[in-house]
């Protein structure tokens, strides 16, 4: 399963209602299990980003649907990377032509 580094910025209102945090935390636990993936780790940052999650997904598309339905809430705007697995990167290398 493809890993996702989501990066977050709090919007006005996300700072308005930051007390609510710990509810949307819990909100999007279960909207990244409701597309069969798993909330690796959540860290608040400082910087150019409020927030980074890591997150276990099956599929970009799977991302894609908890990306938007997070996004209704519009306490938070993201910025997705997806990453591969350094064991599985080395795999690809060692089946490259010299």
């Amino acid at each position: 399963m493809p890993i996702f580094v989501i990066m977050g910025n709090l919007t006005e209102k996300g700072v308005k209602t930051i007390k609510d945090a710990p509810k949307r935390q819990k909100q999007a636990e279960e909207i990244i299990k409701s597309v069969g993936g798993k909330l690796l780790g959540l860290y608040y940052t400082f910087g150019k980003y409020d927030w980074v999650a890591l997150v276990d997904g099956p599929s970009l598309e799977a991302a894609m649907k908890a990306l938007f339905i997070f996004g209704q809430g519009g306490t938070n705007r993201t910025r997705t990377l997806v990453a591969i697995k350094a064991e599985e990167v080395n795999k690809i290398v060692g089946e490259l032509p010299d």
